[in-house]
């Protein structure tokens, strides 16, 4: 049986856990309202990106002249998985979440004879993939000096995709995130990039018919590079507010089971002590009548 300095020092122990606890789900409290208006505010321009795009690339089906963005390689041979997770621990299943999706993706990938790329842009996502598909990885992006996610950063993701589909490193590029819903529910999402793929823009019969100037071809190869760059920032952001909002949740029932297991061990140190005392009072009584 532990001795009472032991059950203190637990006690003590956890209290100052506790205190950690309820010290980061603040503070994540606090990074949760900006990252949430960032993420917020980000998604109607890349919504509607996609929603423009998707317009002006239903009139270019089946066109060769398409770029080579939206038609894509005629393959689908070699893809790319560019997997966005968070460079610290300490938030739930967000992380494990992101990496299971891309794990079976690339899995099923594998089963079906394909050869597959991956990009790890978090330190997170790095160290658990790195496990089981170290030879596959490419690059991996650290971002923990970045404090705020800005457009630059996600150009620059862009930019290493593009290059790479453009020297034929890959047919298909699937860029995994978890988009951003609430404190308790973010949701693990693959989008794919390459070739571009807008759901829900098959032209309708009977709809208006749009006459673009410069040509739909000239414009797609301007502003598909573009897209790119939005869709990696519109991850970047989700993920940053995914990541407090899970943080926030993870550690407000840190802090609560804390506080359950110092109501457990305070009750335990109490029994204890109260045996420890009628010991020494028999021990006492049984002295005095042996006298």
């Amino acid at each position: 049986m532990a001795s009472l300095k032991d059950l203190r020092n637990r006690i003590a122990s956890t209290k100052a856990t506790q205190k950690i606890t309820k010290a980061m789900q603040m503070v994540a409290a606090s990074k949760l309202r900006r990252a949430q208006a960032a993420a917020e505010a980000a998604r109607p321009y890349a919504e509607r990106m996609q929603r423009v795009l998707g317009n002006i690339a239903a009139s270019t089906q089946n066109n060769p002249e398409a770029p080579a963005l939206l038609r894509g390689t005629g393959s689908t041979d070699v893809h790319l998985l560019v997997v966005c997770t968070g460079e610290r621990g300490l938030c739930g299943a967000f992380n494990s979440a992101i990496v299971r999706l891309a794990r079976d993706k690339a899995n099923a990938l594998l089963a079906e004879g394909k050869q597959v790329k991956i990009i790890c842009v978090g330190r997170k996502g790095h160290e658990q993939l790195k496990r089981q598909f170290e030879p596959h990885i490419i690059e991996a992006i650290d971002l923990r000096s970045v404090r705020q996610i800005h457009f630059e950063h996600a150009h620059d993701i862009a930019a290493k995709i593009i290059a790479l589909y453009e020297k034929g490193e890959f047919d298909v590029c699937t860029l995994f995130f978890s988009q951003f819903k609430s404190v308790i529910a973010q949701i693990p999402t693959a989008q794919q990039l390459i070739p571009a793929v807008f759901p829900g823009t098959a032209a309708e019969p009977g709809g208006p018919v749009y006459e673009y100037e410069p040509e739909e071809e000239h414009i797609l190869a301007e502003l598909l590079p573009l897209n790119i760059s939005v869709q990696v920032l519109r991850a970047l952001l989700e993920n940053s507010a995914s990541f407090y909002g899970s943080q926030m949740s993870a550690m407000d029932s840190a802090t609560r089971n804390a506080g359950e297991m110092i109501k457990k061990q305070t009750l335990k140190y109490n029994r204890t002590r109260q045996a420890m005392i009628t010991k020494e009072l028999i021990e006492i009584i049984s002295g005095a009548e042996a006298l």
